[in-house]
């Protein structure tokens, strides 16, 4: 055995009995050795920044998280491609899209809530207006048939005309909300009209 060998021999030993830890478990011995300063500044700075992170999104609610800036995202686009079906002209299938975007059925709903309750109830079951959440329809169940009766009312049944008050913005929402809830068949008013399907 040459000196070099002897040397290294010992060396390893000694490394050995510097590092390795006291307590032993089923013959097993752990080492003792110092992570690399790399590997210590990354799981340093990654517990920060998760602290920071949770501070600012979650806590403080400052900035926005990526889910919410998507949908807001999504909502500037689905806005954007209501007003292009706008100016091309008010169809059917407009108002289709519209019950797509979750901001104007909201937006529908709350007009609802404010104006037509009174007449329709909260889940739209009717009462002294009809019910618009079952298939039976007065006036035809399109919604360019429908808009035509909120915008110019029934006189005669005590429908007023909204489109002087409420405008056609307002209208075309709250049209977007009632077509959410056509078809439900919440329990009300006894249905009045004719079957009707879109």
């Amino acid at each position: 055995m040459t000196e070099n060998q002897d040397m290294s021999r010992d060396n390893r030993t000694e490394y050995q009995q510097d590092t390795v830890m006291d307590h032993e478990f089923d013959g097993i011995q752990e080492f003792d050795n110092r992570l690399p300063n790399w590997w210590l500044w990354l799981m340093w700075g990654s517990m920060v920044f998760a602290l920071l992170y949770w501070v600012f999104f979650h806590t403080l609610g400052v900035g926005v998280l990526p889910v919410e800036r998507f949908e807001m995202e999504m909502q500037v686009a689905q806005e954007i491609q209501i007003a292009r079906a706008l100016e091309a002209g008010i169809d059917n299938e407009f108002f289709v899209m519209m019950t797509q975007n979750e901001a104007k059925v909201a937006e529908g709903r709350e007009i609802f809530v404010k104006h037509c309750v009174a007449c329709h109830l909260d889940q739209g079951q009717g009462s002294v207006g009809p019910n618009l959440t079952d298939g039976y329809w007065i006036h035809g169940c399109e919604p360019m048939q429908m808009l035509k009766i909120i915008n110019d009312g029934v006189a005669a049944k005590g429908m007023p005309a909204w489109m002087n008050q409420l405008g056609p913005t307002r209208v075309n929402a709250v049209l977007a909300y009632i077509l959410t809830i056509k078809d439900n068949e919440v329990a009300g008013k006894a249905p009045e009209g004719e079957p009707c399907s879109f």
